[in-house]
């Protein structure tokens, strides 16, 4: 059964070498390049080019001809947003435009607060509107996730008030998020994948049920922490559109049934809107294995009566 394995796909030498050609032959150099890449890919990595014409066959509903062809449109922009995610982080903010839309549910998070995207887009744009309202934000990253890139984005978000959280296996990293919540900071996470054994629960995604992991909203009722659901996606070459959903305060309840009815209630939401923006940017989720049948430990849930 597919599962994802708790890294994101990309190496190390891979990042490095495009941060030397973004310093030293620019953005359009960086583009350029990428249409080699790309075309590599495709054929090279044979298992996710066949999830990615999956989703657009079975999902999407697109012809034959069409998702073989959005096998290559995914990846050439999934490339131009590491690349742009990298020269965001490297100082070349001035290269790109952005909308911020629901800027002013953000702005409602004057004690700090919780932000689930999605492995969709660039979310990490969300860093221009959090300098602008002059807060801290806190990332956080699977282990395999931070052994992979964490010390070279750390060289890269100098100068930015930016905070990597690792999750660990003893729950050291809840404590880092209360003492990052209590200091009234963002505490930003992804709430579309999960490790096999994290508690999911099935909601209906695309047309099929799909397991979704119910810690990201449990944690935010957890800490009394309010949440957004953000998307950041590319429009044009050097554009970005950002959304925030309004807040939502998720109550913590005793009992556990009624817990699990909340909790379930409120990833239905998260999910809906991850719908909504999926279908208006279909080439824009990277989830490269085939996220319906991924497993985790499934929430007892009881029917509302």
């Amino acid at each position: 059964m597919s599962a994802w394995k708790g890294q994101t796909r990309g190496g190390l030498t891979g990042y490095r070498i495009y941060i030397w050609i973004l310093r030293y032959m620019g953005i359009s150099f960086a583009y350029f390049i990428l249409h080699f890449v790309v075309f590599y890919f495709v054929f090279a990595a044979p298992t996710a080019s066949r999830e990615i014409y999956r989703f657009y066959r079975r999902r999407m509903h697109f012809n034959r001809f069409k998702s073989l062809v959005d096998i290559y449109g995914n990846y050439r922009w999934f490339g131009q947003i590491l690349i742009d995610k990298l020269a965001l982080l490297s100082g070349f903010e001035h290269k790109f435009t952005f909308d911020f839309e629901g800027e002013e549910y953000l702005r409602q998070m004057a004690n700090g607060g919780l932000l689930i995207s999605a492995h969709m887009g660039n979310w990490e744009i969300a860093g221009q509107l959090l300098n602008r309202l002059n807060k801290t934000v806190n990332i956080i990253l699977f282990d395999a996730e931070h052994q992979h890139i964490k010390g070279l984005l750390s060289k890269t978000y100098k100068n930015r008030n930016v905070h990597f959280i690792i999750i660990k296996e003893d729950f050291t990293h809840l404590l880092e998020i209360r003492d990052a919540l209590s200091r009234g900071e963002i505490v930003a996470m992804h709430g579309d994948r999960f490790i096999p054994g994290n508690k999911t629960v099935n909601i209906n995604f695309m047309g099929e049920p799909a397991p979704f992991p119910i810690g990201p909203v449990n944690m935010a009722a957890h800490f009394n922490a309010p949440v957004s659901f953000v998307f950041a996606v590319k429009e044009s070459r050097n554009h970005y559109h950002f959304y925030a959903t309004p807040l939502f305060k998720i109550e913590q309840f005793n009992n556990l049934a009624k817990r699990n009815m909340v909790l379930t209630e409120i990833v239905g939401i998260y999910v809906k809107k991850l719908e909504e923006i999926l279908r208006k940017y279909p080439l824009q989720w990277f989830n490269y294995y085939n996220f319906w049948a991924s497993s985790g430990q499934t929430l007892p849930v009881k029917e509302k009566p």
